[in-house]
């Protein structure tokens, strides 16, 4: 389960996605993001994920890494499902003591799930085709501006990569140690959840180890590379929009215009607006 954890990685690739300059990507996925809290019916999802299947299909992202960024959420998915599904009030279809089922909660069920699904293999496209140095140039040149009031962009910009940079290290360390203390006798999945739990203990200690070691590693290599924050500092490749970038944002405000109409609109008016 641990090595299904996909937050950060990065897949190289010369699609039109991965070729899109970053700050036109984390723009996109935050208005990608909007709308999926906006859109609040079941064709509107559908649409959306018409859109989100196409963007996938255009970034030549096997469809095997989206699902591995899914599955690790898949158990708070149910469970969000399961509270909507009989906590809805509404007009019951089924009821069987304090159980009940309304055609609301159902409908409200079926755009949760989705909402959940579609917001992470939506947000997981932009860590997969965009890489930790270039996301940093794009968040710190977002955060730019904000520098005028004294904010520490570069500083944020700088933290977030490195976060993002050392989560799929952090997985593969956990994997390795969990293997290693398998192989000795640990046992990780048998139990209830407090032994579960309890198991969970020996694995975390070395884990904080190794972390701050790597973190110790990581501030001496910055500090003997004469690294003293964002003052000065030049950049060999500079962010420039291009006519790609400018498509984008025209194509996916065109789209997002659309799925929002569908999403917020009754299906009545939407077949009147078609005759």
């Amino acid at each position: 389960m641990i090595t299904d954890i996909t937050l950060g990685q990065y897949i190289p690739g010369n699609s039109v996605l991965h070729r899109l300059d970053p700050r036109t990507k984390i723009l996109l996925t935050f208005a990608y993001i909007a709308v999926l809290f906006i859109v609040d019916n079941v064709p509107g999802y559908v649409l959306t994920g018409v859109l989100l299947f196409a963007l996938i299909k255009l970034s030549g992202i096997p469809f095997k890494f989206i699902m591995k960024s899914i599955k690790p959420i898949y158990i708070f998915i149910v469970f969000t499902a399961i509270l909507n599904l009989f906590m809805t009030e509404g007009t019951y279809i089924f009821s069987f003591g304090i159980f009940h089922i309304s055609r609301e909660g159902v409908l409200v069920t079926v755009v949760m799930a989705l909402r959940l699904v579609f917001l992470v293999a939506g947000t997981s496209l932009l860590t997969y085709t965009t890489s930790p140095i270039v996301l940093t140039d794009g968040i710190e040149a977002l955060l730019k501006p904000l520098e005028k009031v004294k904010f520490p962009a570069h500083e944020l910009a700088m933290m977030m990569t490195i976060a993002l940079r050392f989560i799929p290290t952090i997985i593969e360390e956990t994997d390795k140690i969990m293997k290693a203390q398998t192989a000795r006798g640990a046992d990780f999945d048998t139990g209830g959840l407090i032994k579960k739990a309890k198991a969970m203990i020996p694995l975390l200690i070395p884990l904080f180890i190794s972390s701050f070691r790597r973190a110790d590693e990581l501030a001496l290599a910055m500090e003997c590379r004469g690294y003293h924050g964002g003052e000065g500092r030049t950049k060999l490749k500079e962010l420039k929009f291009s006519v790609i970038d400018i498509r984008a944002f025209v194509i996916f405000a065109l789209l997002a215009a659309l799925c929002i109409f569908v999403g917020k609109a009754d299906i009545n008016t939407i077949i009147d607006f078609r005759r």
